[in-house]
């Protein structure tokens, strides 16, 4: 009997009485007749797309591209620009990189990615098989598709892959991620992914975006801070905290949420994260008192160093430090805003209408804001309510201000009734704000007179400190290196360095009277030299000629030693003869000359007679540290000689008159100490004003003029203008130094307190000069009249 011969019918009567078992009945007969069949089936269907996975394997495989780099990973690192003592200064290139190994990423950073983007990145083999099929599964019933990427993928995409969403771009990435799991470690790949990802501001990998958002070093992250940045990939705008901070920290939470659930953290920390307020760095670019010097070091990398400048994660270090550097900047800064002041006001930066809607208006101030941003100190402001008497302005910020009394002062003219309509202070008018020295704000407005500040290290040529001017984003233009301006007085102490060959002394008693010369002797028209005062003295001394800066004596000198000798000798101290014409007028610094060569040139006074080249950058490392570069001090032997030891003493001597007595007078008492040398300069119609001095530690110029030359005002000197920015500066940068006055060397001697070349000494040098002088000024017009009469009498 045959098996379905065998079989059981089923019983009439239960399938009368019962319907529904008599379907299940029949039901289950069909699936033993055709049960074969289906299995048959899915075996064939299977077995089918083993055969296509294996064609595409055979087909694919080859074609993936080798990821021997992956394990040698150079990302594209950018140039950073660091000061001795290590702050950033600045960054150059098109991604902000600085790459960490796995080790040294702290665990709550790694665990913020893992549970956001790969809870399961330790558990599988690099592919989330059920992740795919839910993605499957969604692409095919949505418009929109779903991912579902592992780490492991995201790297093998982000390295090697575009970003279009097409089944074969998918499985080339399958295949090329099993080929990165089958060569890397678990932990070399999210090395890899922790450093590569594009996170929004130019940053690449966490360490930067911990630097860009947060303003501190990945080490020191915390909980909180490591879940916002672990938002950042899936979408770097839209997450980014800075540009959308609800929604940032909508995701912020979410992500902590999921750090509990993945059992990364306890309930504790999972609350604390939560509550912590997060404090975001600003968005500046680089700190705002280094932006010169950074680009200065710049480009002195690029013509190293070329396009590589960009990528190969250099670290550029400085030879100043971030806290003389400061010094400097706000120096300077003060000392432009102070000659501000004093200028008359030139009326708003602009005006905006203002809607009548309360709620309206402080998105219309922020909008008009944006177009004129803060200058560090000077804060723009937009005018709500303007009189004689109080002005009202919102900040950026969105705080109100409320300004009177001394406060409105500097913009007296622009809050009168009937001031002129280009000038006039009104609602909407966009104005700059400062704040005092007691916290009170005042109007002000941005300068348009510029400024330079040097500072060397005479001893080594080291920079300590460089502004190029008030504000790098008004203008890059580098006055410190770029701006060749005449020196005016400022340049007589090479003068009188000549003179000391030549047999003058300080002694040397030299008539301060009026003088006339024709056009052969000044090389272009007739000339009649003038004190800065209009005044003559008569005879005096060379070292209180100097002190006073007496304009009448230093023409003398140099029309007794020559100016072709003056215009060799000043050679020696790093000028170009080309720019300082062999003519008396280079007795008073009628020359071209740039902060940089003058800080340098009176380094050579304050090092003994040396000539050292400056120096900016003092050591190169590539991203892994080690050192590519390294400068060397510089050896003052006789070959760096420039002028003798004895023609510096000398010279110190004389310019440390000036600080004592002279225009710089005061100089000394202010800074309490007298180990401090240095000279005025104001050129003609005061165009440009100076100050260079010294002490042995460091030497210092400052300058201030308009870019296109005009008058600073007639009472605009040296010694008002540039001198209290230096002053400022070496009272920071001399803090703690001993005084240092530099001691006798051979070949001089001091009589009656005085200081001589022992060959000059007891009158055997030049004892005077313009004594013997019968000086009259030219006849005027009436007297030249007078005189043809006579002759033709």
């Amino acid at each position: 009997m045959s098996e379905s011969e065998s079989a059981p019918a089923a019983p009439a009567s239960a399938s009368a009485s019962n319907p529904a078992a008599a379907a299940f009945a029949r039901v289950a007969l069909w699936f033993g007749k055709t049960g074969a069949w289906i299995v048959g089936l899915t075996a064939a269907a299977a077995l089918s797309i083993l055969v296509l996975v294996a064609i595409a394997l055979a087909v694919a495989y080859p074609n993936l591209p080798e990821i021997g780099g992956l394990s040698d990973y150079r990302p594209k690192l950018p140039m950073r620009v660091f000061s001795a003592d290590g702050a950033l200064l600045g960054e150059f290139g098109e991604e902000r990189r600085n790459f960490v190994p796995i080790a040294q990423i702290p665990k709550i950073m790694r665990d913020a990615v893992l549970a956001i983007e790969d809870a399961r990145f330790y558990d599988h083999g690099g592919v989330d098989y059920k992740g795919i099929l839910r993605a499957i599964r969604a692409n095919l019933g949505e418009a929109r598709g779903q991912g579902a990427s592992t780490i492991t993928m995201q790297v093998a995409r982000n390295f090697y892959l575009s970003s279009e969403r097409t089944y074969t771009r998918k499985i080339y990435e399958i295949l090329l991620t099993l080929k990165i799991e089958s060569q890397l470690s678990k932990d070399e790949i999210l090395e890899l992914y922790m450093n590569q990802i594009y996170l929004g501001q130019r940053a690449y990998g966490f360490a930067s975006a911990s630097e860009i958002y947060f303003g501190k070093p990945l080490a020191d992250i915390t909980l909180a801070e490591a879940a916002m940045l672990a938002g950042l990939p899936k979408a770097p705008s839209s997450f980014n905290p800075i540009a959308n901070p609800k929604r940032a920290l909508e995701r912020q939470q979410y992500i902590i949420d999921r750090m509990l659930v993945n059992g990364f953290i306890t309930t504790a920390q999972h609350d604390a994260a939560k509550a912590q307020p997060l404090k975001y760095r600003s968005v500046s670019e680089v700190p705002p008192n280094a932006e010169y010097v950074a680009e200065t070091a710049r480009q002195l990398i690029f013509n190293q160093y070329g396009e590589d400048t960009y990528t190969r994660g250099l670290n550029v270090y400085l030879t100043l430090t971030s806290t003389e550097q400061f010094a400097a900047y706000r120096a300077l800064r003060k000392g432009i805003m102070d000659y501000e002041r004093r200028q008359v006001y030139r009326g708003p930066e602009a005006y905006a209408d203002l809607p009548a809607d309360p709620k309206a208006l402080d998105a219309r101030i922020a909008e008009v804001l944006q177009e004129h941003p803060d200058n560090d100190e000077l804060k723009a402001a937009v005018t709500l309510e303007a009189s004689p008497k109080k002005l009202v302005a919102v900040l950026q910020s969105g705080e109100s201000v409320t300004i009177t009394g001394e406060g409105l002062k500097p913009a007296t003219s622009g809050l009168a009734p009937k001031a002129n309509p280009n000038v006039r202070i009104r609602p909407g008018a966009v104005v700059r704000l400062i704040k005092n020295a007691k916290g009170e704000w005042g109007i002000t407005q941005l300068p348009e007179v510029e400024g330079a500040f040097i500072a060397l290290d005479p001893q080594t040529g080291a920079v300590r400190a460089m502004v190029g001017g008030f504000d790098y984003s008004k203008s890059k233009f580098n006055h410190v290196t770029q701006a060749w301006r005449q020196p005016g007085s400022s340049f007589k102490p090479f003068i009188y360095s000549a003179a000391l060959e030549r047999g003058f002394t300080p002694a040397t008693v030299i008539n301060d009277a009026p003088l006339f010369f024709d056009a052969e002797a000044t090389g272009s028209q007739p000339w009649e030299p003038k004190n800065y005062d209009g005044n003559f003295d008569g005879p005096m001394s060379m070292r209180r000629a100097l002190a006073r800066s007496k304009n009448m004596v230093s023409i003398r000198i140099l029309q007794a030693i020559n100016p072709g000798f003056a215009q060799d000798w000043v050679t020696r101290f790093g000028f170009d003869a080309d720019k300082h014409p062999a003519f008396l007028t280079m007795a008073l610094g009628a020359g071209s000359v740039t902060p940089l060569q003058m800080a340098s040139a009176y380094g050579v006074f304050a090092n003994g007679g040396y000539r050292v080249n400056p120096i900016l950058i003092s050591k190169i490392t590539d991203a892994k540290g080690r050192v590519l570069n390294e400068t060397k001090p510089p050896v003052l032997d006789e070959s760096a000689r420039a002028i003798s030891a004895r023609n510096a003493f000398i010279m110190s001597s004389l310019l440390q008159e000036v600080t004592r007595s002279g225009t710089a007078g005061g100089t000394q008492t202010r800074l309490k100490r007298t180990d401090v040398y240095g000279k005025t300069g104001t050129t003609n119609d005061s165009l440009d004003t100076w100050f260079a001095g010294w002490q042995r530690n460091v030497v210092a110029v400052v300058w201030m003029g308009y870019d296109n030359p005009r008058k600073l005002g007639d009472r605009e000197t040296g010694g008002s203008l540039s001198l209290p920015v230096w002053t400022d500066y070496m009272g920071t940068a001399l803090r703690g130094l001993p005084v240092q006055e530099p001691k006798a060397p051979p070949g001089v001697v001091n009589a009656n307190n005085e200081w001589y070349y022992e060959e000059y000494a007891n009158g055997a040098g030049v004892n005077s000069l313009g004594l013997e002088e019968i000086v009259a000024p030219p006849p005027n017009e009436e007297e030249r009249k007078g005189i043809l009469d006579l002759f033709r009498r």
